[in-house]
């Protein structure tokens, strides 16, 4: 069967109009708008706040717009229609991908513009941006695919942004709890590391680590996506 934009862009508008008619998923993607419009009222900004804005669009805007997107099919009982459609499993996931790549590159660039962060040019910190939106997309993926309604999504992202979105914050909690630094291992901060020493002038190889734990939780993320994925498609659950 051969690749068609065609089904790719049919799926994309859908999902277009769909959004437009949902507030609740509209505000909630687009609350870190908000959120960074409160912040810039206290100045300056370090870069902890940039970085905690940048965690909360992936959370809030990729995870949660990409979850409730495929959660809505799954409500209305048409996910496992547009699975034994024509259009290809990487049709399909591309399709469903395009509105939350879009709507976080908005995001993210309204963000960045409102908040008037600069960015460190440097070859390692656009990599690790791109590894964990990739990640972020994979989640909310995996999130919509387990979720049987678009409120059941909404109730799950809370624990994911106090988690992933609220980095600096726990930082803190970490500090005074020594049991719980096995979290430092979460993606969102080693991406807040990684910044760090970019900022400091630190070479590409010396923040070769953090780039491999962000692929690494990027890697098993996509692999339990395709699998849960794969298992909808026999069961059709």
């Amino acid at each position: 069967m051969s690749f068609s934009l065609k089904r790719i862009y049919a799926i994309f508008y859908k999902d277009l109009k769909d959004l437009m008619k949902n507030m609740f998923v509209l505000t909630t993607v687009l609350t870190p708008v908000l959120f960074a419009v409160l912040t810039v009222q206290s100045e300056p900004l370090h870069f902890d706040v940039h970085y905690l804005i940048i965690n909360l669009v992936f959370i809030m805007t990729t995870v949660f717009l990409q979850g409730a997107i495929i959660a809505e099919e799954k409500e209305k009982n048409t996910l496992r229609g547009l699975m034994m459609s024509p259009a290809t499993t990487t049709e399909i996931l591309i399709g469903k991908s395009g509105l939350s790549v879009l709507l976080t590159i908005i995001t993210l660039a309204l963000c960045i513009r409102i908040t008037g962060y600069e960015f460190v040019y440097a070859n390692a910190l656009f990599l690790a941006l791109f590894l964990s939106f990739i990640l972020y997309l994979a989640m909310g993926t995996l999130l919509g695919l387990l979720a049987r309604t678009v409120v059941e999504a909404s109730l799950v992202l809370m624990p994911l942004m106090f988690v992933f979105g609220l980095g600096s914050l726990l930082l803190e909690i970490i500090s005074d709890y020594p049991s719980l630094v096995f979290l430092e291992y979460l993606p969102n901060f080693h991406l807040q590391f990684l910044v760090e020493a970019v900022d400091a002038g630190k070479a590409f190889r010396e923040v070769t680590g953090n780039l491999i734990v962000i692929a690494l939780w990027m890697v098993f993320v996509c692999f339990l996506t395709v699998m849960v994925y794969r298992k909808r498609e026999v069961d059709g659950k």
